[in-house]
């Protein structure tokens, strides 16, 4: 194990971490939050040492990496990102509790918009900035905006492979162009053009500036962090429609949006994942539609209202412009289905995947055929291209993982009392990097009800969902840490 080229990827995470406390100190002092200063200055005092000895420790660091020094130097880094980035809240006591902070800033880096705060308009304008930014950084991944930004492997790729295949969501992992480095900066100038589009069309909207950066930085990051208490149901017609729209375009896979811009429309306009993703958001607009009719005053709010819900659920954001837990048991049957599929691969989204739905669809439909026609040989396809047995072996072993960590989860978190329903969409909500789930954790309520031990679990849910749940299981094996 490579533990110095490991420790000097940390500090460079933890440099970076601290550069994007910077906007936030600075916003903090021109509105003169004295405790927010003090929370932020001290913070980023506290970052660079650990950084610098991080540093020290690594100044003769050999580059050699691999899969394993990649995966569990993604799962260390966002633990440790974690555990510093949440020191703001609590020196400054905007959040008393430092499990709680750490509950609010996991949230935000694993885009998963859960929160225990009952009073969001009682931050300071900071706060709400770094609050929603660890929604953008972490919806891409800083991994991936060190590869894109640093050279930390000089020419070897397999490097910076290993650390993109860990930290980016998907069941496989391609290159768009020969460099990962490039690769890394495609990604982030299409996350970035996007995200500038949206914020520009929350401002033809006359939102605030402050909150539009926040609300296009949930958006982007699928993250779901709102500025107000009722998310976004108090914002008008056009600035929900706007989010809907982005919500869903932030959960196609990027290399579609590449593809685009090399005029490979074909290509796009056949990918399966995109039309099952596309597909099945219309499908539950449609049903939910019919099953809310009268639910609403007209026809254009009941539509609004399902679109913004579907788009928000299955893109994993989580805002809210209404309290979808009121819904008929059908609609909201649908919303906990979106909750467990998710996105696509490539995206800013979390859940289980359009793409791996697709493979473990069609590795079912091959071992029935298997069963009927022993001596057959069928390859499994993917956009008319034969799948590799190993990536089909990873999904089935990520769908193993995915049953058994919910039901494990679901297990523990009941220690507290509350009712089937609410732990388990919380789990769900949690898990698959959503935000609200039903009844006591619905849009309306938060996850402050659970104790210390749920909400570890819950963090470390959100950790296993963000990261596609084998960099942390690996950081939990023995054999990992053997010689």
């Amino acid at each position: 194990m490579n533990y110095k080229m490991m420790g000097r990827l940390i500090a460079q995470i933890l440099l970076a971490e601290a550069a994007f406390m910077v906007p936030a100190l600075i916003i903090s002092l021109v509105g003169q939050d004295s405790q927010a200063i003090l929370g932020f200055a001290l913070s980023i005092l506290v970052i660079l040492a650990v950084a610098g000895m991080l540093m020290f420790f690594a100044r003769k660091a050999k580059k050699g990496f691999y899969a394993r020094e990649g995966m569990v130097c993604v799962g260390l880094a966002w633990i440790v990102m974690s555990l510093l980035g949440c020191l703001p809240f609590w020196i400054s006591r905007e959040i008393s509790s430092y499990l709680d902070g750490l509950f609010e800033i996991v949230s935000g880096f694993t885009t998963t918009g859960a929160s225990i705060l009952s009073n969001v308009e009682g931050l300071s304008n900071g706060m709400l900035y770094w609050r929603s930014f660890s929604h953008w950084v972490g919806g891409m991944g800083v991994l991936v905006f060190l590869l894109a930004v640093v050279p930390v492997s000089g020419r070897n790729d397999g490097f910076t492979m290993h650390l993109l295949r860990a930290e980016s969501p998907g069941p496989n992992v391609a290159k768009l162009v020969p460099r990962i480095r490039s690769t890394a900066g495609i990604l982030y100038i299409l996350y970035i053009v996007l995200t500038v589009i949206d914020f520009l069309l929350l401002i033809v909207g006359k939102m605030p500036v402050l909150e539009a950066v926040c609300t296009a930085f949930g958006t982007a990051g699928t993250g779901g962090f709102g500025v107000k208490n009722d998310s976004m149901a108090s914002y008008s017609p056009y600035i929900q429609n706007v989010c809907t729209v982005f919500m869903l375009l932030f959960g196609v896979n990027f290399s579609c949006y590449y593809l685009l811009i090399m005029k490979q429309v074909k290509s796009v306009y056949k990918d399966e994942e995109l039309r099952l993703y596309v597909g099945m958001v219309l499908g539950s607009v449609l049903l939910i539609v019919i099953n809310l009719r009268g639910f609403y005053g007209t026809l254009e709010e009941t539509i609004r209202h399902a679109f913004f819900q579907v788009a928000s659920i299955v893109t994993t954001t989580g805002f809210a412009t209404t309290d979808f837990d009121l819904w008929p048991g059908f609609s909201k049957s649908i919303l906990l289905c979106l909750m467990v599929v998710g996105a696509c691969a490539g995206s800013t989204g979390g859940g289980f995947k359009c793409g791996r739905l697709l493979l473990v669809f069609k590795s079912l439909r091959r071992n029935i055929q298997k069963m009927l026609r022993p001596q057959r040989i069928q390859a499994v396809r993917s956009n008319k291209q034969v799948v590799s047995e190993k990536v089909l072996e990873n999904t089935n072993a990520y769908l193993a993982a995915y049953v058994l960590i919910i039901m494990f989860s679901l297990l523990v978190i009941s220690i507290d009392g509350f009712s089937v329903e609410t732990n388990f969409s919380a789990v769900l909500a949690c898990f698959n990097n959503i935000g609200p789930g039903l009844e006591l954790v619905g849009p309306t309520c938060n996850f402050s009800i659970y104790g210390p031990l749920a909400k570890i679990v819950l963090i470390f849910d959100m950790l296993a969902g963000r990261l596609e749940i084998f960099p942390i299981l690996i950081l939990l094996s023995r054999d990992t840490w053997r010689r």
